[in-house]
């Protein structure tokens, strides 16, 4: 059994990893104190293992592609009484091997070893192939 777990999120409204990063660049994409935070309704369960080495993993139009390191959980307070939940991440997206997975609401939990692998060094800069076809390659096992 692994000693982290990873979050699975749709990254809402991109179609592409640089939407997402364009979008981490906007001061609304980001806390009082500068880092990027992504903020949820939900609090997970199972913060201690989250916060000892997990990722959240950004789907693209029904495709893993891209990932965060998780660096913590803050209470957000958007001033409505509801408690959220700001996983801060990271500043560096790193790419990953494509990988399908399908509609879902929320966030889900996403084993280390159900996790797609990092993209070599080097590869983040290839063309990405569009999300379809990287889905469907997947699908069959050639990426």
């Amino acid at each position: 059994m692994s000693e982290y777990i990873n979050l699975l999120k749709l990254c809402v409204g991109a179609e592409q990893v640089e939407d997402l990063l364009n979008w981490q660049q906007n001061p609304r994409a980001k806390g009082p104190d500068g880092r990027i935070r992504h903020v949820t309704r939900m609090w997970p369960k199972r913060e201690a293992e989250i916060l000892n080495g997990g990722s959240l993993y950004w789907v693209f139009k029904g495709v893993i592609l891209a990932r965060q390191r998780i660096i913590g959980l803050d209470e957000v307070d958007t001033g409505d009484g509801i408690r959220r939940c700001g996983i801060v991440l990271d500043d560096e997206v790193q790419r990953t091997e494509p990988a399908p997975r399908r509609p879902f609401q929320g966030w889900r939990y996403l084993k280390p070893e159900d996790s797609p692998r990092d993209l070599r060094k080097g590869r983040e800069s290839e063309d990405n192939l569009p999300p379809e076809l990287s889905a469907a390659l997947a699908d069959i096992g050639v990426i």
